[in-house]
């Protein structure tokens, strides 16, 4: 809406004026801000496979943590804004089991509200014989089913992985995948057990064991921005014993610092 009224107002676009008359990464946050929630998921997503090499992690923040409805409007927009198939660009910018389950996840076909008990332990079981198999064709069913069951059968499916295998199920795709297809794996469950604490350890991740990644930073803070930024703040707190905030201060600064601030702050005003 401010958009359109700048554009009713001085015939200008507003994203072109900031991206012009701003500079580094405070003029990324500010153009950010100006997309739609799908926009800014398509735009990333863009950037991440069509510049110099594959954004890896980028692709597995989105795809493993949206609902089937921001998929869906992720996917309209990224044709609209770039004229461009999500998927084949995937196809053409990944390769191998981590192609396979990002191709899965841009379905958006997960099951919404649906669980079953009776078949939580033959879920586990495929899971279970999938980390220790590690075949072409186990791989397939364990990604399909962590990308297709909902939530809620996942939860029961874990327990019952705990049950069968006395192991936590993190552990055991720690230790039995690796490269991007495990990241992604990872990601899945721990968006399943709880979004906020994964988004907070990506801060955290990015703030303290990367020099700063400004670029994960800031899509963070943006794409959670009035969605579920306040618990990310939370659990950050909750798990590492420092504010969201004292961990920005301490790396950023000027314009920029202000303004990753305010995001945090959202409708609060403890910043």
């Amino acid at each position: 809406m401010i958009a359109e009224a700048y554009r009713n107002m001085y015939g200008r676009d507003l994203i072109e004026d900031l991206r012009e008359n701003l500079s580094d990464h405070f003029k990324d946050v500010m153009v950010g801000l100006m997309y739609p929630p799908p926009s800014y998921d398509a735009h990333e997503l863009w950037h991440a496979m069509k510049g110099a090499g594959t954004e890896e992690n980028c692709l597995i923040d989105i795809l493993a943590s949206r609902t089937n409805g921001e998929i869906f409007q992720m996917k309209e927009v990224y044709l609209m804004q770039y004229n461009s198939d999500l998927q084949q660009d995937i196809y053409a910018e990944t390769s191998g089991h981590f192609r396979d389950t990002l191709m899965n996840l841009t379905q958006g076909n997960r099951e919404e509200g649906y669980a079953d008990p009776a078949m939580a332990g033959q879920d586990a079981m495929v899971l279970w014989e999938a980390c220790q198999q590690k075949t072409g064709e186990h791989k397939n069913m364990l990604q399909m089913i962590l990308c297709n069951k909902s939530y809620q059968q996942l939860w029961m499916v874990f327990q019952e992985f705990q049950n069968i295998s006395g192991r936590d199920i993190i552990d055991a795709l720690n230790e039995c995948y690796d490269d991007y297809f495990r990241d992604l794996l990872v990601a899945i469950v721990l968006c399943v057990r709880d979004k906020p604490s994964y988004f907070a350890h990506r801060l955290h991740k990015a703030i303290h064991e990367c020099g700063f990644h400004n670029k994960t930073v800031i899509r963070i803070l943006i794409a959670r921005s009035e969605i579920d930024l306040m618990n990310i703040r939370r659990r950050y707190k909750e798990r590492y014993g420092k504010a969201l905030f004292h961990d920005i201060k301490h790396f950023a600064s000027g314009h920029y610092e202000a303004a990753l601030l305010a995001i945090c702050a959202g409708d609060t005003e403890d910043y």
